[in-house]
C-alpha cells in the first residue's frame, strides 16, 4: 500500500504535467508578419484582399493619377503610382486593363472628352515606357460624365481631373 507522502506527491505530478500541456508558447504571438514579395512596394496589405484582383490595384497599388486644370501632364507625385502600376502588370501578365479619362465639371463636353481622351493616353503611353505592352491597356474618355465629386468647388474639380486604371480582364475576380 502507497504510504499517504507518495499519494500526494503522485498527485501533485500529475496535476502538473496535465496543466503542463495546457500553455501554449508566447513565442507564436511575437512573430514579425512575413514580408511583401510582390516586387511592388505597398502599403500593408489586408488579407481578405485577392492578390491580382481589382481591389489588390486599387488599394495596395493605387489606381489613380491626378492631372493639373487642362493638362494631361503626368505629374512627378503620380510617377510613382504608375510605376507600381507597371510592376504590378509585369507580375500579372494575363491582365488587361483600360484607362478612363476624366475631367471637372468646367468646359463644353466635346473639349472634356477630348481632354480624358489625352489624359487616358498620357497614362498608356506612360505604363508603355515602363515596358507594358501597349496591346494589354485600352483607353476611354469619359468626360465630365464620371464625377468622384460634385460640389463646385477647387478641391472638388481637382478630384475629378483624373486617370483611373482598372482590370478589363484577366483579373482575380474577373
Amino acid at each position: 500500500m502507497l504510504k499517504l507522502s507518495q499519494v500526494l506527491a503522485l498527485t501533485a505530478l500529475t496535476a502538473s504535467l496535465a496543466l503542463a500541456g495546457c500553455t501554449t508558447p508566447k513565442e507564436a504571438a511575437n512573430t514579425p508578419p512575413p514580408s511583401n514579395g510582390g516586387g511592388y512596394s505597398s502599403p500593408a496589405p489586408s488579407s481578405t484582399i485577392v492578390p491580382g484582383s481589382a481591389e489588390d490595384l486599387r488599394v495596395n497599388v493605387g489606381d489613380t493619377v491626378h492631372f493639373g486644370y487642362n493638362e494631361y501632364t503626368i505629374e512627378d507625385n503620380d510617377k510613382a503610382t504608375l510605376q507600381r502600376q507597371a510592376a504590378w502588370l509585369q507580375k500579372y501578365p494575363s491582365i488587361r486593363v483600360v484607362v478612363e479619362g476624366d475631367c471637372d465639371e468646367r468646359g463644353t463636353r466635346e473639349y472634356n472628352l477630348a481632354l480624358g481622351a489625352r489624359r487616358a493616353n498620357a497614362v498608356k503611353e506612360y505604363l508603355v515606357s515602363l515596358g507594358v505592352s501597349a496591346s494589354r491597356i485600352d483607353t476611354i474618355s469619359y468626360g465630365k460624365e464620371h464625377p468622384v465629386c460634385s460640389e463646385s468647388t477647387e478641391d472638388c474639380w481637382a478630384q475629378n481631373r483624373r486617370g483611373v486604371t482598372g482590370i478589363a480582364s484577366g483579373g482575380a475576380n474577373s
